[in-house]
């Protein structure tokens, strides 16, 4: 699930997406304060809240992390407007501190390397194209899920062919103060812990 909250520039709404596949037709239905978005399957892909800030006590920034606190908010707004739906979220950090496990040059583009990335319980495949990325090296791993702070929604992906399931950042793609420009990903301490998150400004 992810969340978008504007005040000055859409006003007192906050958008709720709910699968990160657009749908190919959508329709609505509006109860309350709740306009639910679905698919051509009527599947609810999202919703809208409006007169949100009557439901969700937001920090003063307006930038909103989803957390356990908001999906409680959420649900209880769902159920004010007569919405019975039960919000099933994934609350895991969607940044991590990863390792390079294993390395190789993509089948089919010079320029990309195919990267096996451990992040804690799981390990993903990661098309990359940084001219620095090694094995053995401790990153940052944006998740699919993950928005990154220009607003970019990471998705599974295929490059040329080959499958990849989040991205290996940059210290620029990241936000990060004083990120140099030149093109490479961040490259963290060895004592980085691996599956460990990495908190990005958005």
């Amino acid at each position: 699930m992810n969340v978008f909250y504007n005040k000055d520039g859409i006003g007192d709404v906050l958008l709720v997406q709910l699968q990160m596949e657009k749908p190919e037709e959508i329709t609505v239905q509006i109860s309350g304060d709740v306009t639910l978005i679905k698919d051509e399957a009527d599947q609810i892909t999202g919703f809208n809240l409006f007169n949100a800030s009557s439901y969700i006590d937001f920090p003063e920034t307006q930038a909103v992390d989803l957390s356990e606190e908001l999906v409680t908010s959420l649900q209880n707004a769902l159920e004010k407007n007569d919405i019975d739906y039960i919000l099933e979220v994934d609350l895991s950090p969607k940044f991590v501190v990863g390792f390079v496990a294993a390395q190789e040059k993509h089948p089919n583009a010079d320029k990309l390397n195919v990267c096996q990335v451990a992040v804690g319980a799981e390990t993903l495949q990661i098309v990359c194209g940084a001219p620095n990325v090694e094995q053995g090296q401790k990153v940052v791993v944006a998740k699919v899920g993950a928005i990154m702070p220009s607003g970019m929604l990471i998705r599974d992906a295929e490059l040329r062919g080959v499958a990849s399931s989040g991205m290996i950042c940059s210290a620029k793609e990241l936000a990060l103060p004083d990120a140099p420009q030149e093109k490479g990903i961040l490259v963290l301490p060895a004592d980085a812990e691996i599956g460990s998150p990495f908190e990005v400004k958005a």
